[in-house]
């Protein structure tokens, strides 16, 4: 690719960047959602008909927070209610909450299916 072009605010700020057209469209493609307005995107998201979390609970699983816990506390579900949906005991669950390790993906599954979310959301 070759060097932008930056156009400066008239403060001096970089506001925008021109870049050669076969660049934008590589980068259309890869992004596949350049280009569509706000509606659009909004549009899309109600027809894949998938649940959305707020930005909370999307912060504090890019920080690295156990996103067991995470989804649970998002639920509104007490340890021993999750424990008890997903057929584990309690002290069980504040293993898994506190970073240990699970022996297996049943465990995990159970877990997501108790929180209504898919396995991937907790590996």
């Amino acid at each position: 690719m070759t060097k932008p072009q930056v156009i400066l605010d008239p403060a001096g700020n970089r506001a925008f960047a021109v870049i050669p057209w076969q660049e934008y469209e590589r980068l259309a493609i890869a992004g596949g959602e350049m280009g569509l307005s706000d509606e659009e995107l909004f549009d899309r998201a109600m027809a894949e008909d998938e649940e959305s979390f707020p930005v909370a609970v999307a912060e504090r699983l890019l920080a690295g927070e156990n996103p067991v816990r995470v989804y649970r506390e998002h639920r509104g579900l007490s340890q021993n209610q999750l424990a008890k949906t997903a057929n584990l005991s309690t002290a069980e669950l504040l293993k898994i909450e506190a970073g240990g390790r699970t022996r297996s993906t049943g465990t995990l599954a159970a877990i997501a299916k108790a929180l209504r979310i898919d396995l991937d959301a907790l590996i």
